[in-house]
């Protein structure tokens, strides 16, 4: 009889009996990612519209907090690294089938391009204030010239960064819970989502908050509509990602999930904020911190849960 070694790597530690890679550094990143995506959209869009007075604090003031908010994102994603001083090798090549690979990349254009773009919108905020360095404001006045160009690039780049927060999960296909092309979607809306809702905690001005809900109002309707449609994709699919949608759906996540996401973070804040538009109640900005706790608890429940899926028991 002829012997047949089998290698496996389940009995490694961290995978068996389930992945525990990924600790709380992970979904702050992603999180972080997306508020910077929606804020950066946002304030890329209006601007090419010309609505920069009509929406100050969109397309001026949230836009400087973009690089302080992404640079803790990826102190938080270096933490996580094993290898620290490895750090660099993200950028001695490009690998179009690796998301990391994307990732890097997309982070290594947009977070000096908002630096930039945060500089160039406080010296339209606050006119009376110079860097103290005549060779900086030369290079400011120089870059201002190509502000359509950079709007038009925070706009993609943003849409990127969105959309990449969460395809790093979906191209891990060993977890069934995160094997859908939902999730990048899911994650954009969700960024565009807290991002709108971020803005609304710095407006002082009531058309633009009034306008800064309708945005949120639409993007929690699509987030629904897609989170409906990622449980309906893993429930008709192989039984493993049935079992995944069990996590969700009567097993240990199903309380962090409906309560914390879904009724905290996206009906509850829609229903106060349609109330809102319609001058049912004074607006406040509770729906926005909300959104803001929702958008956080999506990413820590799908970073959990889908580490605890999997294909074989």
């Amino acid at each position: 009889m002829r012997e047949v070694v089998i290698t496996s790597g389940r009995n490694m530690a961290h995978i068996d009996p389930h992945l525990t890679i990924w600790g709380w550094e992970i979904p702050v990143y992603l999180y972080l990612g997306g508020l910077v995506a929606g804020i950066l959209f946002f304030s890329a869009l209006y601007f090419l519209q010309g609505r920069t007075k009509e929406l100050p604090s969109v397309v001026r003031v949230a836009p400087l907090l973009a690089p302080v908010l992404l640079g803790i994102g990826l102190f938080v994603l270096f933490l996580d690294l094993e290898y620290k001083f490895h750090v660099f090798r993200f950028y001695t090549a490009f690998r179009l089938e690796s998301p990391m690979s994307w990732g890097s990349w997309t982070l290594a254009v947009i977070f000096p391009l908002s630096t930039v773009w945060a500089l160039l919108r406080a010296r339209e905020q606050w006119p009376q204030y110079r860097i103290p360095s005549a060779f900086a404001n030369k290079v400011l006045d120089w870059l201002g010239r190509f502000d359509k160009a950079m709007a038009w690039g925070l706009l993609v780049m943003a849409a990127l960064l969105g959309m990449y927060t969460g395809i790093l999960l979906s191209a891990f296909n060993a977890r069934p819970l995160w094997n859908t092309a939902i999730l990048g979607p899911l994650f954009l809306v969700s960024g565009l989502s807290t991002g709108a809702a971020f803005n609304v905690l710095l407006s002082r001005n009531h058309g633009e908050t009034r306008l800064l809900n309708r945005i949120d109002v639409l993007a929690i309707g699509v987030e629904l509509f897609l989170i409906i449609h990622l449980l309906m994709g893993l429930l008709s699919s192989t039984q493993a990602h049935i079992d995944a949608a069990g996590l969700l759906l009567g097993g240990p996540f199903t309380a962090m999930f409906w309560i914390f996401v879904v009724g905290i973070g996206l009906v509850i804040p829609a229903i106060l904020e349609v109330c809102e538009l319609t001058g049912r109640i004074r607006p406040t900005r509770i729906p926005a911190m909300m959104v803001l706790f929702g958008g956080l608890m999506l990413r820590i429940v799908m970073v959990e849960a889908g580490q605890i899926s999997q294909w074989v028991y």
